[in-house]
């Protein structure tokens, strides 16, 4: 399943990069992009366990940049 998810609150292009370095290593991710410019996380993971998977990557995102809010 392929889903994308609008973020607020990320503030700076490094710390996009190193979170979607950090997704694309979850067990069950098959990709991940966060784009800095237009704030959005695209993420391609198994359908079985996409929603567990949206949890873990939230939380990659958080600890990364505490600010930043993944738009469910």
């Amino acid at each position: 399943m392929k889903k994308r998810f609008k973020l607020v609150n990320l503030d700076c292009a490094n710390c996009a990069a190193k979170m979607e370095a950090a997704i694309k290593k979850l067990d069950g991710v098959h990709d991940a992009s966060v784009s800095f410019m237009t704030q959005k996380l695209t993420l391609d993971a198994d359908d079985a366990r996409f929603e567990e998977i949206v949890q873990q990557a939230v939380k990659v995102c958080k600890k990364v940049e505490p600010d930043c809010t993944v738009v469910l």
